[in-house]
């Protein structure tokens, strides 16, 4: 099965580099050689716009994931105890949920008759629905920050499990207060947790399709709205791959960078 799945992937990769390089001509693609396509993609200012608005979004989303998922990792790693098993139950819980469905779920919460602005009607706070909550990046960062978050407590909860509880004995031998033990020994030694949540949540949601179909609005669409786009009502398959291999490119780069920088704080802070 692993080796039938890797084979599916290649050939799709395959068919997409080729046809980034061809040319499309109505209903037609022509095979060729040409860098027209990524020029485009790259040049392009809507293009540049909504790639730029995928990353920030992801980095946005990843940094406010990260940072919730952290705490609630450290209380099942050093406090959770016999009840360890119950809260990564509880945890993994939405799961057992169809995707679609937890998506849907904060449009009606968000929405402009949605549960946020009904109760603050009927508490006498507001006269109008509040617009800012659904149909803008806000939205589409609330909604995958919740939808991604039992991904990075799982990787960093299993980093601060492995952490030697020795090491804390002895730093508090020697005088260290648990503030000083979490800063010179839990953080350091639970970075590559912290890498890999990150990089966990970072990588899909560039390319989320769902989420700003449904609660970002036309200032909430990301890179792969426009290569849906592109594939089938624009019906340009050559440019819609050339841009979903710039951000390929670009994700992983970006990946490969933060890797490396958090390899070397993790090497200088042993």
């Amino acid at each position: 099965m692993l080796i039938l799945c890797g084979v599916a992937l290649a050939f799709a990769m395959i068919t997409t580099v080729l046809t980034s390089f061809f040319t499309q001509d109505g209903v037609k693609i022509i095979p060729g050689f040409t860098l027209r396509n990524y020029l485009e993609a790259v040049t392009n200012p809507l293009y540049q716009i909504t790639m730029a608005r995928s990353l920030v979004i992801s980095i946005v989303t990843t940094a406010i994931t990260v940072l919730l998922a952290y705490p609630i990792a450290y209380f099942l790693a050093f406090y959770a105890g016999a009840r360890r098993t119950l809260w990564l139950i509880l945890i993994t819980t939405p799961f057992w949920t169809s995707y679609l469905l937890r998506v849907f779920s904060w449009k009606v919460i968000l929405g402009y008759n949605g549960v946020i602005n009904s109760g603050l009607k009927s508490l006498g706070l507001i006269s109008e629905p509040l617009t800012f909550l659904v149909y803008n990046p806000f939205a589409v960062i609330i909604t995958l920050v919740h939808a991604w978050l039992p991904f990075a407590i799982l990787p960093l909860y299993v980093s601060l499990e492995k952490i030697d509880r020795s090491y804390l004995e002895a730093a508090t031998d020697l005088g260290d207060s648990p503030r000083d033990r979490f800063w010179r020994i839990i953080l350091p030694l639970s970075l590559p947790g912290v890498m890999a949540a990150s990089l966990m949540i970072f990588i899909p949601t560039v390319g989320d399709y769902i989420t700003p179909q449904l609660v970002g609005g036309p200032d909430g669409q990301m890179v792969a709205s426009s290569i849906v786009e592109l594939f089938g009502r624009v019906n340009d398959k050559p440019l819609g791959s050339a841009l979903a291999i710039v951000s390929i490119l670009i994700v992983s780069g970006l990946s490969l960078a933060y890797m490396q920088i958090t390899r070397r704080v993790t090497e200088r802070i042993g």
